[in-house]
């Protein structure tokens, strides 16, 4: 099974991945892992491409949770069995952010890069609420969806998330899990 998770920030990308990868024994690669050096400085572009490349030479199944259209989008999205859109509203996930910040405040997430202790800042908040869903993202998730409508689902609340995971059960082994709403 290979599985991309793309979608807004906060929107909880890392923790369905981490859930599909435990659920289908799949190596699961967090971009936001290889994207931050520690003390959040930002990796190189070449070893991030590395990385990625590495990744998805080496395992047969994987859960890649992250955009970064520039580490090999369009491999990802052929080579995947299942595209999930996480497009949850903005000030839902602004509130996640925050239980986010809370909950791993003074640590280091686990779908995160060594040494980048959780934070929040108003450059971040700017993200979520208004940079990080440009028409630049909201048209790369509909050409996305338009290009492999067979493969994409889209979670765009907590309700539907729960009513996904739930269908996991059901679905575990198969080829496709669940199907939902459009971009």
């Amino acid at each position: 099974m290979k599985i991309s998770i793309l979608g807004y920030s906060g929107s909880g990308k890392s923790t369905l991945a981490r859930l599909l990868g435990e659920k289908y024994h799949a190596e699961v690669l967090h971009f936001d892992a290889i994207h931050w050096l520690p003390g959040w400085q930002e990796n190189t572009k070449e070893e991030k491409l590395r990385l990625t490349e590495e990744f998805l030479d080496m395992h047969e199944s994987w859960v890649i949770d992250g955009n970064y259209k520039r580490l090999f989008l369009e491999r990802r999205l052929d080579k995947s069995d299942i595209i999930i859109f996480m497009i949850f509203n903005r000030f839902s996930c602004l509130i996640r952010v925050i239980k986010r910040y809370f909950t791993y405040k003074g640590r280091t997430r686990p779908d995160m890069g060594a040494g980048c202790d959780e934070k929040i800042d108003l450059a971040f908040v700017k993200w979520v609420l208004w940079e990080g869903r440009s028409r630049e993202h909201r048209e790369l998730f509909k050409s996305i969806a338009e290009k492999y409508p067979e493969k994409v689902t889209v979670i765009k609340n907590q309700r539907q998330l729960d009513r996904f995971t739930k269908r996991l059960d059901k679905s575990y082994g198969k080829k496709s899990i669940v199907k939902s709403d459009k971009v």
